[in-house]
């Protein structure tokens, strides 16, 4: 049987890619980490300053780097992280 080959989609080059648009609410945050811990793209980071709570909620690294999976918004306990994506307009990136 003959080897198969792969091309990429012929519309590959067309397709931008989504922009995110994440959301933290900083005082609803109680510091659990979980969404820090399970981005798989390592988008947040814990920051220094302190919150209504006293806990260190969350920052933002890298919002290009967010590819809107959805994870630190299932795994939050406080509903505290949401994300959104951004409409997309010719700056979007191909």
């Amino acid at each position: 049987m003959p080897e198969r080959i792969m091309h990429p989609p012929l519309e590959s080059k067309k397709i931008k890619q989504p922009k995110a648009e994440i959301h933290i609410i900083k005082d609803q945050c109680k510091g659990c980490g979980f969404c820090i811990r399970y981005c798989p793209k390592k988008v947040l980071e814990e920051s220094q300053e302190i919150n209504a709570r006293g806990v260190h909620p969350p920052k933002i690294v890298d919002e290009s780097k967010c590819i809107i999976c959805g994870f630190c918004t299932a795994v939050c306990p406080d509903f505290a992280i949401f994300v959104f994506e951004k409409p997309c307009k010719e700056e979007c990136e191909a």
